[in-house]
């Protein structure tokens, strides 16, 4: 065989490989998509709008995180720390009322615990620590985030904008706890702190007051914020 065929050979099994191989990947591409996007949910569409609609910058970013935190074993709580922190989260709760910005840095600042007790990076690395979030709590991750932004919102506000941002700490706390249930692992059953929020929503004004002596809190000092956020929008 003269060495002339000898190239075109290589040649030819040069290209044939070349060929395979980009076949397999824009194969494997839409497969590795909708693994992402089974994966993240909603996570999936905040990262395909942060990079502009783009796909494969989206996939790589989510990929990336598999790659660093998708490893990751949750630590379970001790029953006395699950106490401890449906105390925290319950008294967070009830402190909305009179100070919700404080609230909501509790919860801030009790969810970074929470997660750092579980096995994740420590409340310190906050963008770290919410990306190991995402790949193992997707779903709910957005509540953490929202929290966290409300409680270093800096800037003076008008009474429409304390307003609006009293109903925005309201929202991102009702959030927060659908990730804060996860995290405790009470999937599937209600804690105290859950039970609470219902008693608040569904007992009649007089039943809220203290006792009948006192006037029930009104909605202009700020209220509970564990109502039906679609009932809430009915009347407002």
């Amino acid at each position: 065989m003269s060495t002339g065929l000898i190239i075109a050979l290589i040649v030819i099994v040069v290209a044939v490989i070349a060929v395979a191989a980009v076949l397999a990947r824009r194969a494997r591409g839409p497969q590795r998509g909708r693994s992402l996007k089974r994966r993240f949910g909603p996570e999936y569409d905040r990262a395909l709008a942060q990079h502009d609609g783009d796909p494969q910058a989206a996939e790589r970013e989510l990929a990336a995180r598999v790659e660093r935190h998708g490893s990751l074993r949750e630590r379970p709580l001790e029953p006395a720390q699950r106490q401890q922190y449906e105390a925290r989260w319950t008294a967070a709760q009830e402190r909305f009322v009179d100070s919700p910005r404080e609230a909501v840095a509790e919860a801030d600042r009790l969810l970074a615990d929470l997660a750092g007790a579980k096995g994740f990076p420590d409340g310190g690395q906050y963008e770290e620590q919410l990306a190991a979030l995402s790949v193992h709590h997707a779903h709910h991750v957005h509540g953490y985030r929202r929290v966290h932004q409300a409680a270093h919102l800096r800037g003076d506000e008008t009474q429409d904008g304390a307003r609006a941002g009293t109903e925005e700490m309201r929202e991102a706390m009702v959030e927060a706890r659908s990730l804060f249930e996860d995290l405790v692992g009470h999937n599937g059953r209600h804690h105290e702190s859950t039970r609470t929020a219902e008693r608040v929503e569904t007992a009649p004004e007089h039943e809220a007051s203290d006792g009948g002596n006192r006037p029930a809190r009104t909605e202009s000092r700020g209220h509970l914020p564990w109502g039906s956020t679609r009932r809430h929008a009915k009347g407002s």
